[in-house]
């Protein structure tokens, strides 16, 4: 069967990586759009540099916008993947080479050169996509699918302002832009990320059988899985590693259920929330396909094929 053809964008990020990690593994990878989120611009871009190097391939990384369309963030990951956004431990400057190309003009430029070849695989802030949508209307044509981590569907989010996911919250205007501008693309959200964590144990056990790919992420881990079991999140939560098993895998989804999916823009203590519209009373058409359940068994030989434990 073929290879699934990906154009990723990223903000690494210690999930991050494991997405990418899967998508080298499980797929082709055409090219790393970068934006600032987890950590700044400087970060994601040395960052993305960094796994390029670890896995020798040629992957092209592009960067992007090093902040939200419009308004600064209030906060972002640092406190979840270090400073540095992979576990501050301190890696030697990668040799990989940054395209001298901006990452909305060569997601726009790669979609032109394979129309309806390639799924656009959002794990980070919407910025660069909302760019590359202003600038070219007509990107959704040319985009086989689009698969979005973001968004708490039940208002369930992980930000200050509480019904808020991350990758939303930190730019919501760049969202807005995006799920207006899609007709249709898959939403894989936290909540569902949450729902999909692994067991501790047994995930020590696959960076125990794994190559050098699991040694180094279960040093970029170390930072992120303390703060998740000192915040009452059980398990190892891999939140763009879920969203890259539906980007490789569209069979892995078990239940989903379309919806018109907007993005609250003003609220004092719910902007960037993900609004849902459950009952249909608006009338618009669905945009989203929001991807509730997926098979675990499946997106566990993903990840086990990406450590190298497989």
């Amino acid at each position: 069967m073929a290879r699934p053809q990906l154009l990723i964008d990223t903000d690494p990020g210690v999930d991050d990586a494991l997405a990418i990690l899967m998508a080298h593994a499980h797929a082709d990878i055409a090219g790393l759009g970068i934006a600032a989120g987890n950590v700044g611009l400087a970060h994601t871009v040395r960052n993305a540099r960094t796994l390029v190097d670890l896995l020798g391939a040629t992957i092209p990384v592009f960067g992007g916008c090093p902040s939200p369309l419009v308004r600064m963030p209030e906060e972002d990951a640092a406190f979840v993947h270090g400073t540095d956004g992979f576990g501050d431990v301190g890696f030697p400057a990668p040799v990989a080479p940054v395209a001298d190309e901006a990452a909305a003009l060569a997601l726009l430029r790669l979609t032109r050169e394979r129309p309806g070849e390639l799924t656009l695989v959002a794990l980070a802030p919407l910025t660069n996509l909302a760019l590359a949508l202003r600038l070219d209307p007509t990107l959704p044509q040319r985009v086989k699918r689009l698969v979005v981590m973001g968004g708490a569907v039940t208002g369930h989010g992980n930000t200050g302002k509480i019904p808020a996911e991350f990758n939303i919250g930190f730019d919501p205007e760049a969202a807005h832009v995006v799920f207006e501008g899609f007709p249709e693309f898959d939403l894989v959200d936290w909540e569902a990320t949450l729902r999909h964590a692994f067991d501790d144990a047994e995930f020590d056990q696959w960076l125990a059988a794994g190559d050098k790919r699991a040694d180094f992420f279960g040093k970029i881990f170390g930072t992120a899985r303390a703060y998740n079991a000192s915040h009452d999140r059980h398990g190892v939560v891999a939140a763009d590693a879920l969203a890259m098993a539906v980007a490789i895998d569209p069979a892995i989804v078990t239940r989903s259920e379309r919806r018109h999916v907007a993005v609250e823009l003003d609220g004092r203590l719910t902007r960037g929330a993900t609004v849902v519209d459950w009952a249909g009373r608006l009338g618009r058409p669905a945009n989203a396909n929001v991807v509730l359940e997926l098979d675990r068994e499946r997106f566990a030989a993903l990840i086990r094929g990406a450590l190298g434990a497989s």
